[in-house]
Protein backbone atom coordinates (compact mmCIF):
# COMPACT_ATOMS: atom_id res chain seq x y z
CA UNK A 1 0.00 0.00 0.00
CA UNK A 2 2.81 2.26 0.58
CA UNK A 3 4.22 1.87 -2.80
CA UNK A 4 0.91 1.93 -3.98
CA UNK A 5 0.39 5.65 -2.26
CA UNK A 6 4.05 7.12 -3.23
CA UNK A 7 3.42 6.82 -7.15
CA UNK A 8 0.09 8.28 -7.05
CA UNK A 9 1.53 11.16 -5.42
CA UNK A 10 4.53 10.93 -7.63
CA UNK A 11 1.78 10.78 -10.62
CA UNK A 12 -0.33 13.84 -9.23
CA UNK A 13 2.76 15.89 -9.09
CA UNK A 14 3.94 15.18 -12.58
CA UNK A 15 0.39 15.80 -13.63
CA UNK A 16 0.21 19.21 -11.80
CA UNK A 17 3.49 20.02 -13.42
CA UNK A 18 2.05 20.18 -16.49
CA UNK A 19 -0.76 22.66 -15.58
CA UNK A 20 0.71 25.60 -17.83
CA UNK A 21 -0.61 28.04 -20.48
CA UNK A 22 -3.01 25.68 -21.54
CA UNK A 23 -5.43 25.65 -18.84
CA UNK A 24 -7.27 28.15 -20.58
CA UNK A 25 -7.28 31.90 -21.87
CA UNK A 26 -9.21 33.05 -18.85
CA UNK A 27 -7.67 30.56 -16.53
CA UNK A 28 -4.56 31.60 -14.48
CA UNK A 29 -2.00 28.84 -14.82
CA UNK A 30 -1.18 26.95 -11.89
CA UNK A 31 2.61 26.66 -11.37
CA UNK A 32 3.51 24.29 -9.09
CA UNK A 33 7.28 23.70 -10.62
CA UNK A 34 7.76 27.07 -12.38
CA UNK A 35 11.19 26.31 -13.27
CA UNK A 36 12.45 29.42 -15.76
CA UNK A 37 8.84 29.88 -17.15
CA UNK A 38 8.30 32.71 -14.55
CA UNK A 39 10.90 35.23 -14.09
CA UNK A 40 12.38 38.47 -13.96
CA UNK A 41 13.15 39.90 -17.45
CA UNK A 42 12.97 42.68 -19.82
CA UNK A 43 11.97 42.62 -23.59
CA UNK A 44 13.35 44.29 -26.56
CA UNK A 45 13.01 48.23 -26.23
CA UNK A 46 10.91 47.82 -23.35
CA UNK A 47 11.56 50.95 -20.73
CA UNK A 48 13.91 50.42 -17.55
CA UNK A 49 14.00 52.65 -14.75
CA UNK A 50 17.92 51.04 -14.13
CA UNK A 51 19.32 53.15 -17.23
CA UNK A 52 19.70 56.70 -17.36
CA UNK A 53 18.41 56.55 -20.83
CA UNK A 54 15.31 54.52 -19.64
CA UNK A 55 16.25 51.58 -22.14
CA UNK A 56 16.46 48.37 -21.69
CA UNK A 57 17.93 47.28 -24.64
CA UNK A 58 21.91 48.64 -24.10
CA UNK A 59 24.06 49.63 -26.94
CA UNK A 60 27.27 47.41 -27.90
CA UNK A 61 30.48 48.83 -25.95
CA UNK A 62 32.30 51.36 -28.00
CA UNK A 63 34.50 49.73 -30.32
CA UNK A 64 33.13 46.17 -30.57
CA UNK A 65 33.42 44.31 -33.72
CA UNK A 66 30.69 41.63 -34.89
CA UNK A 67 31.68 38.15 -35.70
CA UNK A 68 29.21 37.63 -37.94
CA UNK A 69 29.57 40.93 -40.26
CA UNK A 70 33.58 41.05 -39.86
CA UNK A 71 35.61 38.91 -41.99
CA UNK A 72 39.79 40.17 -41.81
CA UNK A 73 39.86 39.46 -45.67
CA UNK A 74 36.88 40.23 -47.74
CA UNK A 75 38.58 39.00 -50.68
CA UNK A 76 38.80 35.58 -49.63
CA UNK A 77 35.12 36.21 -48.21
CA UNK A 78 33.20 38.01 -51.24
CA UNK A 79 35.71 37.56 -53.89
CA UNK A 80 35.29 41.55 -54.30
CA UNK A 81 37.22 44.29 -52.95
CA UNK A 82 37.01 47.80 -53.30
CA UNK A 83 34.12 47.33 -55.59
CA UNK A 84 36.20 45.19 -57.88
CA UNK A 85 36.38 41.35 -58.66
CA UNK A 86 39.40 40.09 -57.08
CA UNK A 87 41.47 38.87 -60.47
CA UNK A 88 43.54 35.40 -59.24
CA UNK A 89 41.85 32.63 -57.07
CA UNK A 90 43.36 32.87 -53.60
CA UNK A 91 44.33 29.33 -53.32
CA UNK A 92 46.84 27.35 -54.34
CA UNK A 93 46.37 24.80 -57.30
CA UNK A 94 47.34 21.65 -56.39
CA UNK A 95 46.35 18.27 -55.89
CA UNK A 96 44.59 18.05 -52.79
CA UNK A 97 42.85 21.36 -53.75
CA UNK A 98 41.48 20.48 -57.07
CA UNK A 99 40.63 16.97 -55.72
CA UNK A 100 38.56 18.92 -52.99
CA UNK A 101 36.91 21.04 -55.59
CA UNK A 102 36.09 17.91 -57.79
CA UNK A 103 34.13 16.63 -55.21
CA UNK A 104 32.44 19.95 -54.30
CA UNK A 105 31.90 20.42 -58.08
CA UNK A 106 30.32 17.26 -58.18
CA UNK A 107 27.86 17.06 -55.61
CA UNK A 108 25.99 21.18 -55.93
CA UNK A 109 27.21 21.95 -59.64
CA UNK A 110 26.91 18.76 -61.62
CA UNK A 111 22.85 18.52 -61.53
CA UNK A 112 22.43 21.90 -63.48
CA UNK A 113 25.90 22.01 -65.61
CA UNK A 114 27.03 18.00 -65.81
CA UNK A 115 30.31 17.24 -64.86
CA UNK A 116 31.89 18.56 -67.72
CA UNK A 117 30.64 22.17 -66.73
CA UNK A 118 28.61 21.90 -70.22
CA UNK A 119 25.44 22.93 -68.91
CA UNK A 120 23.53 19.36 -70.08
CA UNK A 121 22.58 18.26 -66.03
CA UNK A 122 19.77 16.21 -65.56
CA UNK A 123 18.02 19.88 -63.78
CA UNK A 124 18.01 21.34 -67.28
CA UNK A 125 16.69 18.65 -69.05
CA UNK A 126 13.99 18.06 -66.70
CA UNK A 127 13.19 21.97 -66.84
CA UNK A 128 13.12 22.05 -70.60
CA UNK A 129 13.04 25.87 -71.24
CA UNK A 130 11.90 27.06 -68.16
CA UNK A 131 15.20 27.10 -66.54
CA UNK A 132 18.80 26.38 -68.81
CA UNK A 133 22.07 25.83 -67.04
CA UNK A 134 25.04 28.17 -68.92
CA UNK A 135 27.67 25.74 -70.27
CA UNK A 136 30.89 27.00 -68.45
CA UNK A 137 33.34 26.57 -71.75
CA UNK A 138 31.78 29.75 -73.21
CA UNK A 139 34.73 32.29 -74.26
CA UNK A 140 32.72 34.66 -72.00
CA UNK A 141 32.31 32.99 -68.57
CA UNK A 142 36.50 31.66 -69.54
CA UNK A 143 36.98 35.73 -69.58
CA UNK A 144 35.32 36.87 -66.48
CA UNK A 145 37.93 37.11 -63.26
CA UNK A 146 37.86 33.75 -60.52
CA UNK A 147 36.44 36.96 -58.37
CA UNK A 148 33.41 37.07 -59.97
CA UNK A 149 32.84 33.07 -61.13
CA UNK A 150 33.27 33.04 -56.64
CA UNK A 151 30.83 35.52 -56.70
CA UNK A 152 28.33 34.41 -58.87
CA UNK A 153 28.43 30.59 -56.82
CA UNK A 154 28.30 32.43 -53.96
CA UNK A 155 25.23 34.45 -54.09
CA UNK A 156 23.87 33.17 -57.28
CA UNK A 157 22.48 35.35 -60.73
CA UNK A 158 19.65 35.28 -62.70
CA UNK A 159 17.82 31.73 -62.12
CA UNK A 160 20.40 31.06 -60.45
CA UNK A 161 20.99 30.25 -56.62
CA UNK A 162 23.74 31.22 -54.50
CA UNK A 163 25.42 28.27 -52.34
CA UNK A 164 27.27 30.89 -49.89
CA UNK A 165 25.24 29.19 -47.13
CA UNK A 166 25.53 25.29 -48.07
CA UNK A 167 29.72 25.13 -48.66
CA UNK A 168 32.55 27.14 -47.06
CA UNK A 169 34.58 29.57 -48.20
CA UNK A 170 37.21 27.69 -48.50
CA UNK A 171 34.60 25.03 -50.80
CA UNK A 172 33.89 27.58 -53.22
CA UNK A 173 37.46 28.72 -54.07
CA UNK A 174 38.17 24.92 -54.16
CA UNK A 175 35.02 24.94 -57.02
CA UNK A 176 36.47 27.73 -59.27
CA UNK A 177 39.75 26.26 -59.10
CA UNK A 178 38.89 22.95 -60.26
CA UNK A 179 36.03 24.53 -63.10
CA UNK A 180 39.00 26.36 -64.65
CA UNK A 181 40.23 22.91 -64.87
CA UNK A 182 37.85 21.80 -66.38
CA UNK A 183 37.78 24.65 -68.73
CA UNK A 184 41.07 24.50 -69.93
CA UNK A 185 41.07 20.86 -70.53
CA UNK A 186 37.58 21.71 -72.70
CA UNK A 187 39.47 24.01 -75.29
CA UNK A 188 43.17 21.89 -74.97
CA UNK A 189 44.95 21.20 -77.96
CA UNK A 190 47.58 18.50 -78.19
CA UNK A 191 50.32 21.36 -77.78
CA UNK A 192 49.34 22.06 -74.27
CA UNK A 193 50.51 18.39 -73.26
CA UNK A 194 53.64 17.84 -72.40
CA UNK A 195 55.70 15.86 -74.95
CA UNK A 196 56.67 12.90 -73.00
CA UNK A 197 52.48 12.15 -72.57
CA UNK A 198 51.41 13.38 -75.90
CA UNK A 199 51.42 9.69 -76.46
CA UNK A 200 48.96 8.82 -73.87
CA UNK A 201 46.20 11.05 -75.45
CA UNK A 202 43.20 9.27 -76.94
Amino acid sequence: MRLVSTLLIVAAAAGLAGCGPGAGKDTPPLWIIPDMKVQEKYKPQQESPLFADRSASRRPVVGTVSQENYYEDEGYHFGIVNGQYIGKNPLEFNDKVLKHGQRKFNTYCSPCHDRTASGGGIVGKRAGAVFQPANLHKQEIRDKNDGELYSVASDGRRTMMGYRNQISDYDRWAVIAYLRVLQRAGGAKMEDVPENLRSEVR
